[in-house]
């Protein structure tokens, strides 16, 4: 296992829960997905979510225009 602390923390968005920082990444080995230790904005709560569940936030000077919601594994998108 390892624990590598983010530094600056990443703009991104946990899906169910909303917008916040990734402030560290939990890595289980190759068996498992990334943890991403997030802080949300709205409520200050700490969550760490699993890879499939996050992304990155738009960003116009990088270019990122965001993406669509994620489709939980195991589902078929409507």
């Amino acid at each position: 296992m390892s624990f590598t602390q983010l530094d600056p923390p990443l703009p991104v968005t946990v899906e169910g829960k909303g917008k916040g920082y990734a402030l560290a990444v939990i890595d289980y080995g190759q068996e498992h997905n990334l943890i991403w230790v997030t802080g949300l904005c709205d409520s200050g709560e700490i969550w760490c979510a699993p890879n499939p569940l996050v992304r990155l936030q738009a960003n116009w000077t990088m270019g990122r225009q965001g993406w669509p919601p994620a489709v939980p594994s195991g589902t078929k998108p409507s």
